[in-house]
């Protein structure tokens, strides 16, 4: 299973690492914070690679914002709630959205249902996640110059496409 994800800066994890102290009501705290643009799906990395190149070719470096903390009650799968830092990005949402137009969205993840986000926890009460949604964080800005192209298998990068 593959995805394209957008690299989040130094700034969005040493924010989530100041925040850590309060994950810890939650039953899960991620350790590696990923922005996801979109699930891509089980095709072999060259097909992928190929399918993504016409997609990308003229997508130019887009600005991404880190909003806030807010939480979602009841998420699509897994446990919830899911606390994450939310993220403001319209070049983020128009890429998604072209995405979806050549790789099928997941019903309920995906299409009209994306939230760009970092997820930060799950798991826990309803009471943390209000309490931590509250909590005023500064605001990170970044430009997205570059995808990578995550393999869920090995947990890790297995390409890096850049934007234009």
């Amino acid at each position: 299973m593959y995805s394209l994800n957008v690299p989040v800066p130094g700034g969005v994890q040493r924010l989530a690492a100041e925040l850590h102290p309060r994950l810890t009501a939650f039953d899960t705290v991620r350790e590696r914070h990923t922005l996801v643009a979109k699930r891509l799906g089980d095709d072999s990395l060259p097909r992928l690679r190929e399918r993504l190149r016409p997609l990308l070719r003229d997508t130019p470096a887009f600005e991404a914002r880190i909003t806030g903390v807010d939480f979602f009650e009841r998420p699509t799968k897994g446990t919830g709630p899911v606390v994450y830092l939310a993220v403001e990005s319209p070049g983020l949402v128009a890429l998604h959205d072209r995405l979806c137009e050549a790789f099928d969205p997941i019903d309920g993840l995906e299409g009209d249902d994306y939230v760009p986000h970092v997820t930060l926890a799950r798991g826990g009460s309803l009471a943390d996640a209000e309490a931590l949604a509250a909590v005023d964080v500064d605001s990170v800005t970044w430009t997205v110059s570059a995808l990578d192209l995550w393999s869920a298998e090995f947990r890790e990068s297995a390409a890096t496409l850049r934007l234009r």
